[in-house]
C-alpha cells in the first residue's frame, strides 16, 4: 500500500496534467487540447514501459 508521500506525488502529477489540458483549452481550443493529451499519454507510456523500471525491479 502506498504511503502518504507516494499518494501526494500521484495527486500532484494528476493536478499538473489537468492544468496542462486547461491551458491548451484556453490557448487553442479542443484540437490543441487533444494534441496535448496525446503527448501526455505518450510520456506516461514511456515511463510505464521504460527499461529498467522506475521501481528498480526486474
Amino acid at each position: 500500500m502506498p504511503g502518504e508521500k507516494e499518494i501526494n506525488i500521484t495527486l500532484f502529477d494528476q493536478l499538473t496534467l489537468l492544468e496542462r489540458i486547461e491551458r491548451e483549452l484556453e490557448r487553442g481550443g479542443v484540437e490543441t487540447a487533444k494534441k496535448e493529451i496525446e503527448i501526455m499519454k505518450n510520456e506516461i507510456n514511456r515511463k510505464l514501459y521504460q527499461k529498467p523500471p522506475l521501481d528498480g525491479s526486474k
